[in-house]
């Protein structure tokens, strides 16, 4: 099967080559399984999004896209040299949901914004052999390094050293704002945090600003405080039911027609 998709790829126009090198790079991949073996997939609609915006626009030799039209016209062409096939996806491979899903191909190929497609394209392998190249050689230069000339070899010694440097500090920084936020909890109430970025997710200059923040706590959102509002109503509307009397209306046997009475049943307290 594989031989017969790459001899179809193979008949693709250089256009539609484009098309999908582009997709293959632009689209989030997510993991499926397929007859065993974990390949990407995407569903349309990311496909369409894609081909819509700026960054396709930029890209040349590729078909012209200015509506979901056409993005769907290009992504059926696509679709017919195999780059990609249309696959049913199903339920987790795994006893975890967080496993890849099972995906089975379709017999009939063709486009469509809601359904997945599995990728048997992997595009420019330019980065992996350039990756597997600069790998070899940073092995062959350690293997090597003592026939390295004196003068690399000390510079080598003090980037390590500086390196090392660099990772002490760190630590020290880390250990004196526990310290210091230990204190300033004690003597001046919530407490100040040196550098309170500096285990965020930000960059690197962003870690260290501001220099220093007080411990204040978080404000709740409008979002919390809309749920803590109808949790408290909740209770009160159960505090209110727990116990007592309701009335139900019932028909009557009457012959008349709207005719309706009125019933009164004593509700047993749950709690007693």
């Amino acid at each position: 099967m594989r031989s017969l998709i790459m001899e179809q790829q193979q008949k693709a126009p250089p256009e539609i080559k484009n098309a999908a090198q582009f997709l293959r790079g632009a689209l989030k991949a997510r993991v499926g399984a397929l007859n065993g073996k974990r390949l990407d997939y995407f569903k349309g609609k990311s496909a369409i999004k894609a081909l819509l915006s700026p960054a396709y626009q930029k890209v040349k030799d590729v078909p012209p896209v200015h509506d979901e039209t056409q993005a769907i016209a290009v992504l059926s062409a696509v679709n017919a040299f195999a780059f990609f096939l249309r696959v049913q996806r199903g339920g987790p491979s795994g006893s975890s949901s967080s496993s890849p899903k099972i995906l089975q191909i379709i017999q009939e190929q063709k486009f469509v914004a809601d359904e997945y497609y599995v990728w048997f394209f992997e595009g420019s392998q330019w980065t992996t052999y350039a990756g597997g190249i600069l790998m070899v050689a940073i092995m062959l230069a350690g293997v090597m390094f003592p026939l390295w000339p004196p003068i690399m070899r000390l510079g080598v010694w003090y980037l390590s050293i500086a390196m090392l440097g660099l990772i002490g500090v760190f630590f020290a920084i880390a250990v004196v704002r526990l310290i210091f936020y230990v204190i300033t909890l004690i003597v001046a109430s919530p407490g100040i945090w040196i550098f309170p970025t500096l285990f965020a997710d930000v960059g690197f200059v962003e870690s260290f600003i501001p220099l220093w923040e007080w411990d204040l706590p978080k404000k709740k959102t409008k979002k919390a405080k809309k749920g803590e509002k109808s949790e408290k109503k909740k209770g009160k509307a159960a505090s209110t039911n727990g116990g007592g009397a309701f009335i139900e209306e019932v028909e009557s046997g009457d012959s008349r027609p709207q005719s309706r009475s009125a019933r009164v049943e004593d509700v047993e307290d749950e709690d007693a």
